[in-house]
């Protein structure tokens, strides 16, 4: 019996050595442990994360890039810098240019409009009508300087002075529209 027993004792020890060379405990084990945290793992990682983004944002000497800009040769910095002056220059220039452009046009137009007004004042002076000749100048102008039309200005007081009321339907042109009469119908 005793040799049955000893059999007994030398079998459950080699079952545990094989059950250890296996490694499905830790599979069991995380498991378990995930199951059970899962979530405040979850939670831990993503704070982990945004604490990592704040403080690269924060000390520029742990962010990469700027590590990698300082690595770089003077000379191609040099460059660079003097081709953003470069390129600065060349847009003032041509900013420059435009406001000189515009403030010559507006000289123009300035000039433009008190030669009219002498031309008025003349033609004022010698008891002509310079109103149909102000009309022809506008027209022109207008061709020549603007290319969009405008609306014409309904003049209101003379809607009211015509005696319109929408509300009544009459003097307000050929479309007059008056309600039916009130109470029951005809038919029968």
């Amino acid at each position: 019996m005793e040799a049955n027993g000893g059999d007994a004792e030398i079998k459950s020890g080699a079952d545990e050595n094989l059950k250890n060379q296996d490694l499905s405990f830790i599979q069991s084990t995380a498991a378990t442990l995930l199951s059970q945290y899962g979530w405040f793992f979850l939670v831990l990682c993503v704070g982990v994360y945004f604490l990592i983004q704040y403080l690269s944002k924060k000390s520029p000497s742990l962010n990469l890039s700027s590590a990698s800009a300082v690595s770089q040769d003077p000379s191609s910095v040099v460059m660079r810098q003097e081709a953003l002056e470069a390129s600065r220059r060349r847009m003032q220039e041509e900013l420059d240019a435009r406001a000189a452009e515009f403030k010559e046009k507006q000289q123009r137009l300035e000039e433009e409009k008190r030669r009219q007004k002498i031309e008025q004042w003349e033609s004022m002076k010698e008891g002509k009508s310079y109103k149909g000749n102000n009309r022809l100048h506008r027209n022109n102008d207008e061709v020549s300087t603007n290319t969009t039309a405008l609306k014409p200005k309904t003049d209101k007081k003379s809607l009211r002075s015509s005696g319109y009321n929408p509300l009544t339907g009459d003097g307000g042109g050929t479309c007059s529209w008056r309600p039916g009469r009130r109470g029951p119908s005809a038919g029968g």
